[in-house]
């Protein structure tokens, strides 16, 4: 609501920082879509090209902007610091190596760095459930979710997915009438992949 928007701490822009596939980017269009806003991808292989020369540069942050600085990286803090509340815009980045970005530089851009660390148990069994589902899955009582959600620990969303898609083919969807499905189908899919091991994750928390 207004009156919220008002009163809020006025925050221009956030990092979002973790291992690949804990749902970073997930959580940018979550965010876009809860506050109804529109989403402009700047990342490099997105813009590459596009927007040639000085001009081009000038006319992208225009648009998402409504400004017109000279160059990104060197303009960018000064850009986010004529940011008004009524602006409503938000800056948001995605990491999952920031620590080896220049420090200075990163903060000077970020108001807030949030950690985004993998699924908990809870999380996980949810994930497990909704992604069979949704993609023609049938969940029964030959197909443990408990199962699933633990020995999946140290896994990401984006990993689930992988797994998910892998299993569920058409050919296996039609099959689960006469072969209901069970754990072992995606465990056998999921031991194909590595996991993010809590070394990875510490690594975000002691180089904060």
């Amino acid at each position: 609501s207004q009156p919220l928007h008002e009163k809020a701490p006025l925050v221009k822009s956030i990092l979002l920082a973790g291992p690949h596939g804990v749902g970073k980017k997930m959580l940018v269009h979550s965010i876009c879509t809860e506050t109804c806003a529109t989403l402009f991808d700047l990342t490099a292989k997105n813009i590459a090209g596009k927007y040639p020369g000085k001009g081009g540069l000038q006319m992208m942050l225009h648009m998402v902007f409504k400004l017109e600085p000279k160059r990104l990286k060197k303009n960018l803090p000064k850009l986010l610091k004529q940011i008004k509340a009524e602006d409503r815009v938000l800056l948001v980045g995605t990491s999952s190596r920031p620590f080896d970005a220049e420090a200075k530089p990163l903060f000077k851009v970020y108001d807030r760095i949030l950690l985004i660390p993998r699924a908990d148990y809870a999380s996980r069994y949810l994930i497990w459930k909704n992604l069979i589902e949704d993609h023609g899955g049938v969940i029964s009582n030959t197909l443990d979710l408990t199962s699933l959600a633990k020995i999946s620990d140290g896994y990401t969303p984006g990993h689930l997915v992988e797994v998910v898609k892998s299993v569920l083919t058409e050919h296996r969807i039609e099959q689960q009438a006469k072969v209901p499905l069970t754990a072992n189908n995606f465990i056998r899919a999921l031991s194909k992949i590595e996991p993010i091991y809590q070394q990875e994750e510490t690594a975000f928390m002691v180089r904060k």
